[in-house]
């Protein structure tokens, strides 16, 4: 394998999630920069709800590099973890006197990306 595996990023998107952006970063917040293991576990105790699909994308982004890249599970270490917004899904509920106010149910798109760990030498 001659590929410049010390550089290579694989990374995965999950769009239009059904959730805030504001609550997803705050999961992502805990897993940036960790091994994938780490990673792994830390996604699977936390009770917040934002905690499935940030799992489900950080298992695409390692299977991403295995099997494309052919990277080691065990050696990748989450270098970029982030949530933008989407666009916002617009409903309307019925108020006093006919008046109608908006709700706004916010989605966002998900990033995961994985790197090889550096060597400590």
């Amino acid at each position: 394998m001659t590929k410049l595996d010390t550089t290579a990023e694989v990374k995965a998107i999950a769009r239009y999630v059904r959730m805030s952006p504001l609550k997803v970063r705050r999961v992502l917040d805990q897993i940036r920069g960790r091994s994938y293991r780490e990673a792994l576990i830390i996604l699977e105790f936390m009770p917040y709800k934002a905690c499935e699909p940030v799992l489900k994308v950080l298992r695409s982004a390692v299977a991403n590099a295995e099997h494309n890249e052919g990277l080691e599970p065990t050696d990748l270490v989450v270098s970029q973890a982030f949530a933008d917004g989407g666009p916002s899904l617009r409903r309307f509920r019925p108020r006093a006197q006919g008046r109608a106010y908006q709700i706004r149910k916010p989605t966002c798109h998900i990033t995961v990306a994985v790197a090889p760990a550096l060597a400590d030498n």
